[in-house]
């Protein structure tokens, strides 16, 4: 049997044991965009890769103020969401040529929110057949680029743009 090793989901395992403090904020307020994984920033927003990928280029949107939902951001900040989500689905699309997207927000825990405290959105690029029996058969997502040369990748377009 061969195995697949994916030994940086620990983490995820083991802060699930643990309260979490609010990763937008502390990315938010960090100097360390690298270490943040933060690809792209605006006036009110900013865009950073998700540890824990559903897919390759797996990114989040969120405002820089802890906000729970769309009804609390100011006209101001829900126009530079909107404008950094365009923004972000154009780079992954010049990056990674994906043939789709999920978008998605997840407002409250009920809803699914891992931090229903900090609005955020999910953009998830899609490629025919990038589900196979892999999530089916072993529970099991099979990621095909590090995080690290996916974030170098991206900041290079950034930076074209």
């Amino acid at each position: 049997m061969k195995k697949i090793w994916a030994p940086w989901r620990s983490k995820f395992i083991c802060a699930g044991r643990q309260k979490k403090a609010c990763i937008f904020c502390r990315a938010a307020i960090s100097k360390d965009h690298k270490k943040n994984l933060i690809v792209d920033s605006s006036r009110y927003s900013f865009s950073m890769l998700n540890l824990y990928p559903y897919n390759n280029g797996h990114m989040m949107v969120a405002p820089k103020s802890h906000k729970p939902g769309l009804e609390q951001l100011s006209p101001a900040e829900l126009t530079d969401i909107m404008g950094l989500l365009k923004k972000t689905i154009a780079l992954l699309r010049k990056t990674l040529f994906p043939e789709g997207f999920n978008i998605g927000i997840n407002t409250g825990k009920a809803a699914g929110a891992g931090f229903p405290g900090h609005l955020h959105i999910h953009v998830v690029p899609r490629w025919t057949g990038d589900t196979n029996f892999m999530p089916v058969s072993s529970d099991t997502k099979v990621i095909s680029e590090s995080l690290e040369a996916l974030y170098c990748r991206l900041r290079k377009n950034v930076k074209k743009s």
